[in-house]
């Protein structure tokens, strides 16, 4: 067994980014980890030495990739994937677990999916501050959640101006004048009935360009997102209301208490009850 740093992020009401967990490692040799499916997206760099990485595919193809210090690679909710360190130079990575409303898009950005895993700096100083803000929250455990989520918009900011296949924002202004328009528009009504027309009416645009758009620049449809905003707004809801439920589930859209069951242990694996059981029962952190 290497040396590791491990940490898991306080229990904290953040939407549109949200940490997990954060740690880094120096792995034996051959140290292997998986198959295993994670809930949120996993990046890790490669700070020295080199390793595998087996990672199925969208087709479910598993597909493998080498790799080598100053690289690395992400991993998708749901994706099996099996990463293995090299046997005579096994690498060290610092790693962030996260997801959020806006996790998928900002990944876009750097030009990383499940079908494109592999980072690569376009420049190797750019990368060097990629693998230095993640070290930096894999190592500052004792501060503040508001503090590691800046830190986190902060490495997300790097990923995507240092990586070698990064989308150029310049050329996607109005689109993401588009965009930012409908997210602001559904948040400001997902309690009630909403619908995909609604939205690109708002945003002047025809429905099925509105909806291609959408899916370019977020990684979802249009209602998708809707169905991820709304059960988080619920979650959020049952961690900090006496509110019902059923009530909680009328307030972010869902006329049917049995639809919301059912769309929320689909995005969070387990029923609401169960999921607001656990998290009272957890320790309240103190100040």
């Amino acid at each position: 067994m290497g040396e590791y740093s491990f940490s898991i992020f306080p229990n904290e009401n953040f939407l549109d980014l949200r940490l997990y967990q954060y740690g880094w490692e120096q792995c034996a040799p051959l140290h292997s980890f998986g198959p295993f499916v994670r809930n949120h997206y996993l990046f890790h760099y490669v700070i020295s030495g080199q390793g595998i990485l087996d990672a199925d595919g969208e087709d479910g193809a598993t597909r493998r990739y080498e790799l080598d210090q100053g690289q690395g690679f992400l991993i998708c909710p749901g994706q099996v994937t099996t990463y293995c360190a090299d046997r005579a130079r096994p690498w060290k990575y610092v790693w962030l677990e996260f997801d959020g409303l806006r996790a998928q898009e900002f990944l876009q950005r750097a030009g990383l999916s499940i079908a494109q895993p592999i980072y690569a700096p376009r420049d190797a100083q750019l990368g060097e501050e990629v693998r230095d803000e993640m070290l930096y929250i894999a190592n500052s455990q004792e501060l503040s959640p508001l503090h590691l989520i800046g830190h986190l918009c902060l490495f997300l900011d790097r990923l995507i101006l240092s990586s070698a296949i990064h989308r150029d924002a310049r050329a996607a202004q109005l689109r993401d004048f588009y965009i930012q328009e409908a997210v602001t528009y559904m948040e400001q009504h997902y309690q009630r009935d909403l619908t995909v027309e609604e939205v690109a009416d708002v945003c002047r645009l025809n429905r099925s360009y509105f909806s291609k758009l959408f899916r370019e620049e977020m990684g979802c449809p249009p209602q998708e997102f809707l169905i991820r905003l709304r059960l988080a707004k619920a979650a959020e809801m049952m961690r900090t209301s006496r509110a019902s439920i059923g009530g909680i589930a009328a307030m972010c859209g869902y006329a049917n208490q049995l639809h919301f069951s059912r769309a929320f242990k689909k995005r969070y694996g387990i029923s609401p009850r169960h999921w607001r059981d656990q998290e009272r029962a957890k320790p309240k952190k103190e100040d």
